[in-house]
């Protein structure tokens, strides 16, 4: 079988993934042509070469972090020492005219008569009388004589390594596994006793019905299902009726619109790029693919770099395209958080986009999180406010907690934007209502009353906390943050895992999700966001409005940072990866924040932040921040001072140095120095003597002058770790690749 570089461990442009299948993409309307130079449309789908089938049947041996395992073939850990080229050549040149000379002095004579002893021996006197048994014994002999010395003189002059080394081909594929291990014809559900739902999807995945999502969306349903075992009849009615698109993701959708990447759902991999042939590499780590998948990311991943080195094109978009791919597949929930017209994916590759301060949004943003308790309401949204200006953001927790809670019990709902802001400027026409709200209520009026009592202080936070809100109350934010009389969209239901092809959490995320389209009325009332739907396996995009609204887009980060990780501690159902990504973390990180992120891991999920520099993180939390995510990457053209972090976060190796010292030759005897005048006139050098010094010296991996001036354009510098602690060094990776 033709492999066309398949199951060659350099092949690391991924062609081997196949077209997923499923319903028909609607042609895209034609967009107005944009002002400046063409650029080409993205490709519909990723290159592809081979069926699902070829596809699932391709080797994924196990690899260490980082390594795209697709096909992939290990590498010897040290280079091999090989003969350069010219020297093997000549060698083996000179080996066979030795040879030639050797056996022309032989049948010549030249020699003597010795080397015919043996066939004088063994002969008997008879043939010698016969003419032609003679002759014949005599050209065996010499054949096997000239046999030997030409067999002899290659192995001397190495030419069988000539030979292997040039004539060497393609890898042979692997044999087809046998039909009980075949992936394409679902044995799992076969050794289960399922015989008529694995023959169902072996008979769709042969006639290419059934995609790459596809099956990792039924892989997924299936450990549901022997995970709680009640779930077995439902799975296999959903598999008997519905075929490849059972358990369907709750849009009902089963693959993207565009595709701009390369990715492995059968170890949830995504491509991007390769590990470059240089001497900073391990040899073992040289030219093969480098991927992330959940694992990696479960740890976070920070990425800093310069505008234009590639960190949303290369690296974010990539990760969010395959995450939203997971989440078809039921397997991840991703919030993708960028500035309004970054090209991280077009609207119809998410179930909800929020496009803050504009009106085509198809929904608004919950403040609070989806947060019922005051006090936790309160915390996320210190955070979000003041979490960039105090290190300890208790004091303004506790300020808001005394407002917003009796609030919430006078109203039944938290304040919006403009009351929260009157509430904090301290307007008598607001707290004398709200006061007179609460009057029956003892436990709320103490709370506003030492509210009031803070507020005469000087050094109160509440004038901080006022003049941060403001930002968000502006009129091109006025619909975004409405406390009352919109829909909860952390209540779009369903089941745990979808192992029934997501019928309850289809009825539920289908009406919410929907609602609010592009096209719609935009004084229509829409349904409200919120992180706690992560439990869900959602794709969401929060367009902010960097454009004049700079410090407001900040605050949403940090707000949306804040709700993400307390939504994701606190759930219940963490077989689902979730993961916030966000595409600029300027001023976003707080010292919460960054506690916080540490504790992901343990919860299945991460975060993923970029950033121009590490000069947009406040100064002590740099180090903190670079500890607490287990993915960094550094991409070519950041600072000096930017590499020294990175350089001491990733720390020194032992490695071997060859220190070479030439010292000239003097020589008292007259043919000596004959032959060194000699050899003075034809090199122009004076004849030398090297000492080699071999030892062993500690040094940073990666130096902040080497980040800084040594990483190629197109380039980046990424080390990475497992959530079960595996850990790979430092690797210059082509994201061109």
């Amino acid at each position: 079988m033709e492999t066309d570089g398949t199951y060659e461990s350099r092949d690391t442009r991924g062609s081997a993934v196949p077209r997923p299948a499923g319903p028909p993409v609607p042609p895209t309307p034609p967009r107005p042509r944009p002002e400046g130079p063409l650029v080409p449309p993205p490709p519909a789908h990723a290159p592809t070469r081979v069926g699902v089938a070829e596809w699932l049947r391709i080797p994924r041996p196990a690899a260490d972090p980082g390594i795209w395992r697709l096909g992939h073939r290990p590498r010897p850990q040290e280079e091999p020492d090989d003969v350069p080229a010219r020297r093997l050549f000549a060698g083996a040149l000179i080996s066979l005219l030795s040879g030639w000379l050797l056996w022309s002095l032989l049948w010549n004579g030249y020699l003597g008569r010795y080397w015919l002893w043996p066939l004088l021996v063994l002969t008997p006197d008879s043939w010698r009388t016969d003419a032609d048994a003679w002759a014949a014994a005599s050209y065996t002999y010499y054949a096997l004589v000239g046999g030997g010395f030409l067999v002899f003189f290659a192995r001397v002059g190495h030419v069988p390594d000539i030979w292997r080394r040039y004539t060497r081909k393609k890898d042979t594929p692997p044999p087809p596994p046998p039909p009980a291990a075949d992936p394409a014809e679902w044995p799992e559900l076969r050794d289960a006793g399922l015989t008529e739902a694995a023959a169902r999807l072996a008979e769709a995945t042969r006639g290419g019905v059934l995609g790459d999502v596809d099956y990792a969306r039924i892989r997924r349903a299936w450990q549901g299902v022997r995970s709680r075992p009640e779930r077995l009849h439902a799975f296999t009615e959903a598999v008997r009726t519905r075929g490849a698109a059972a358990c369907g993701h709750p849009s009902g959708l089963r693959d993207l619109p565009v595709r701009t990447a390369t990715h492995d759902l059968a170890t949830d991999q995504v491509l991007i790029g390769t590990a470059a042939d240089h001497p900073r590499n391990p040899y073992a780590r040289r030219t093969t693919g480098v991927a992330l998948e959940p694992g990696l990311l479960g740890t976070s991943l920070l990425a800093v770099g310069p505008a234009g080195s590639g960190k949303t094109v290369r690296l974010v978009r990539p990760v969010v395209e395959s995450l939203c791919l997971q989440a078809l597949a039921n397997r991840a929930a991703v919030v993708a958080v960028t500035s309004h017209g970054t090209a991280v994916g077009p609207d119809e590759a998410f179930d909800v986009v929020v496009s803050v301060g504009r009106p085509e949004s198809t929904h608004d943003l919950d403040l609070y999180g989806g947060a019922d308790d005051p006090d936790e309401a309160a915390r996320i949204l210190a955070e979000a406010l003041v979490g960039d200006l105090v290190t300890d953001s208790r004091r303004a927790a506790t300020a808001l907690a005394q407002l917003i809670g009796p609030f919430r019990a006078a109203h039944g709902c938290f304040p919006g934007v403009p009351e929260l802001r009157e509430l904090l400027g301290g307007t008598p026409e607001a707290l004398a209502a709200l006061r007179a709200a609460v009057a029956d209520d003892p436990a709320q009026l103490r709370e506003l009353t030492a509210r009031q009592r803070q507020a005469e202080r000087g050094d109160d936070v509440g004038d901080l906390l006022a003049e941060r809100i403001a930002f968000l109350d502006r009129p091109a934010f006025a619909p975004f943050f409405r406390t009352a009389g919109g829909t909860d969209f952390r209540t779009a239901g369903g089941t745990d895992e979808g192992a029934t092809g997501g019928t309850d959490r289809r009825a539920g995320a289908d009406k919410h999700a929907g609602a609010g389209r592009r096209g719609d009325s935009p004084d229509r009332e829409r349904p409200q966001f919120s992180l706690r739907a992560v439990e869900h396996p959602l794709r969401v995009r929060v367009d902010l409005p960097e454009r004049g609204h700079a410090e407001a887009s900040r605050i949403v980060s940090r707000l949306l940072l804040a709700q993400f990780t307390e939504a994701a501690l606190g759930r219940r159902d963490r077989s689902l990866f979730a993961c916030l990504v966000l595409d600029d973390a300027t001023y976003t990180v707080t010292g919460d924040s960054v506690r916080a992120v540490q504790r992901l891991r343990s919860v299945n999920a991460g975060v993923v932040l970029t950033l121009r520099s590490l000069e947009d993180v406040p100064e002590p939390l740099r180090g903190p921040l670079l500890g607490a995510v287990g993915c960094r990457m550094a991409f070519a053209g950041i600072a000096p001072w930017d590499g020294g972090r990175f350089a001491e976060t990733w720390g020194t190796e032992w490695v071997q140095t060859r220190d070479v010292t030439n010292r000239q030759i003097i020589s008292d005897e007259p043919l000596t120095k004959a032959l060194h005048f000699m050899r003075r006139l034809v090199t122009g050098k004076a004849a030398t003597a090297e000492a080699v010094t071999v030892r062993e010296v500690e040094r940073q991996r990666w130096s902040a002058s080497d980040l800084a001036h040594a990483v190629p354009a197109g380039h980046a510098v990424l080390s990475v770790t497992h959530v079960r602690g595996e850990y790979a060094p430092p690797l210059l990776v082509d994201l061109r690749n």
